[in-house]
Formats: C-alpha cells, sequence, structure tokens
C-alpha cells in the first residue's frame, strides 16, 4: 500500500465549476463538479476522479487494486454505502468471480489487505448492494442468479455466509430503495423487486413484482437518479429507461444500445459508458469503452473523459454513499 493519504472527497457534491475544455465540449460552458467512481479493466483498478478536470495521475483521487489474480479480473461493479462500524465502504465485483466490502480509508492506493469481506459465489458476479441496517449483501450473477448474505453481527462483515439462492435469468444490477424499503434487481427482460424479512443469518429476499423492460431486453444496470428520487436508472441491450419506483412506470429516454451504466447527478447533468464493441490492447474486451460521456442537464452530449494510458471502462457511477 502507498502511504500517500487524501482527504475523502464529499460524494456527488454540487458546487458548480467550470469543466474542462474537451470533446464535444464548449470552454465557455459550466458544468457542476462531482466524483465519478469507474469500474476500469485494463489496469482492473476501481478509480476515482473529478468530473470537472481532466483525468490522469495527477487528478485521481483514489484507487483500488487487487490485483487479477483469484477471481479478480475483470472489475464490473461499484457501490459506496456507509456503515456504522466502518464508515464508508465500497462494495466490488469482478466478473471472474470474486465480491468483496472494501474498507475504504484516506490512503490513495488501497489493495486486497483492505477488503474486509469477501466471497467467490463465481457465475459472472456483475453487482452488488448493501442492505442497510441488517448489514445483508446481494449479488447479481449474470449467469443467473441472485445470491443473499447474512452474517451474524451487523457490525462484523466476516460473519457473512450465503443464506439464500434466487433464480433470475441474466441478473445483472442490483439497487437498494431506502424510501419504500424494497430491493430492486434487472435481468432478462425483467426488473423484480423483493421485499425483505428477517435479520442476520435468517434475512430472506421474497419477490413482490415484475416489472417488464420490454422483451426480449438483457436488463444491465440500476442506479439512482439523484435528480428524482422516485425513478431508477436502468440499461439494458437496446435502450436506456427510468423506471418509476411508486407506479413501476418504464419510460426509455435513450435508444442506444451497448449502455452499460448511466447515472445522473443531482444537477440533472448525467453520464455513461457504451461498449464500442472493439477490443483494446490485444485483449478480448469488446464489452469496454476508452471514455466515459457526459451529457447536460437537457440531456444533450456535452463533453468525456479518457485516460491517457486508455483505458478500458466497463461502468462508471456517481461517488456516493446514498441510495437516493
Amino acid at each position: 500500500m502507498r502511504r500517500r493519504t487524501v482527504f475523502k472527497a464529499a460524494a456527488a457534491a454540487a458546487v458548480a465549476a467550470p469543466a474542462a475544455a474537451l470533446l464535444g465540449e464548449s470552454p465557455a460552458q459550466a458544468y457542476a463538479a462531482y466524483d465519478v467512481a469507474v469500474c476500469e479493466q485494463y489496469h482492473n483498478q476501481i478509480q476515482i476522479y473529478p468530473s470537472n478536470v481532466p483525468w490522469s495521475n495527477d487528478t485521481v483521487k483514489w484507487r483500488f487494486n487487487p490485483g487479477a489474480a483469484d477471481g479478480w479480473s475483470n472489475l464490473c461493479d461499484v457501490k459506496f454505502r456507509n456503515t456504522a462500524a466502518f464508515g464508508e465502504v465500497a462494495l466490488v465485483t469482478a466478473s471472474a468471480g470474486r465480491v468483496a466490502i472494501v474498507n475504504r480509508t484516506t490512503e490513495l492506493v488501497q489493495e486486497l489487505n483492505d477488503v474486509l469481506w469477501t466471497a467467490r459465489p463465481n457465475n459472472s458476479p456483475h453487482a452488488i448492494e448493501r442492505i442497510p441496517d441488517l448489514g445483508a449483501i446481494v449479488v447479481a450473477a449474470s449467469v443467473g442468479y441472485l445470491y443473499l448474505y447474512g452474517p451474524t453481527a451487523v457490525s462484523d462483515p466476516s460473519t457473512l455466509a450465503l443464506v439464500q439462492t434466487i433464480s433470475f435469468a441474466g441478473a445483472h444490477g442490483v439497487w437498494w430503495d431506502d424510501i419504500h424499503e424494497r430491493l430492486w434487481a434487472i435481468g432478462r427482460d425483467y426488473a423484480r423487486v423483493y421485499t425483505v424479512s428477517g435479520t442476520y443469518r435468517a434475512t430472506r429476499l421474497t419477490l413482490e413484482r415484475s416489472v417488464s423492460i420490454g422483451p426480449p431486453h438483457m436488463g444491465h444496470s440500476l442506479d439512482a437518479s439523484y435528480a428524482d428520487s422516485n425513478l431508477l436508472l436502468a440499461t439494458d441491450g437496446k435502450q436506456v429507461m427510468t423506471i418509476d419506483k411508486t407506479t413501476y412506470a418504464v419510460t426509455q429516454i435513450y435508444d442506444d444500445d451497448m449502455v452499460k451504466s448511466y447515472s445522473q447527478h443531482s444537477s440533472g447533468e448525467r453520464f455513461w459508458v457504451q461498449a464500442t464493441g472493439t477490443t483494446y490492447h490485444g485483449d478480448n474486451r469488446t464489452w469496454v469503452s476508452p471514455y466515459v460521456q457526459f451529457f447536460d442537464a437537457a440531456g444533450a452530449k456535452s463533453f468525456t473523459r479518457s485516460l491517457p494510458y486508455g483505458a478500458e471502462f466497463y461502468k462508471a457511477r456517481l461517488h456516493s454513499t446514498s441510495f437516493h
């Protein structure tokens, strides 16, 4: 571990600042400033950058660098959540098989010795979420399962163990709705809503509703709209959509395909990672992009962010510990 330390940035800051002039961006235009967490698969790191300056080794705010061995390759999801015992933690998945909780500290670069808990469900885990107060963890594995892990002590993630497995074809995304206290998951053809009962190792999920996303569609990601707490943001192979958490209405907002993740800041600005279908650096990752595309509050493309070495971004999320 490097011992250089940095102050933790305030997640999802809403302070307006001029954005740097990049592809598709007018230098005179002012955009909001906030932090963006990316799953970068070429160096296989989770990284955090400020939105309002070009991205580089000089501007990176945090990295999680687990290496690529033992199921850690192809990092594909990250969320940040607050805990009573550890403060902010990072929830991480790697499609090679690993899922983990990382104790986020002030170190610039964190590694495997900062992992509080890890499991290897395999079956291509693509997303992870923590159920607050219960300390339970839910993992979506794209081979077709949701895995629920329950602890014997909420304050001790090392006590987590698998307590329930639910079949869900193409499971790719999970998100906790803290307003209605429901777990959302997305996969093939549907977004599904689950209630949560029990505590500790007796925690269980029960299907409450299935919401059609327009079959045949492979649901991919779920995220919060930090501009509208009643909406979830979702992508599948052919569209980007909103899902109303109260009426369950699904509304297409872009008809672009291969969008791997889509997030929205409280200012209304948003950003996505859209796979290019092209490989880079001699590998086989057709599901990545060398840049993150940003949009203004009206939904028009504004600027992009990339890295000098040629990143392979899979997902990008607002760095926030909030559920909405």
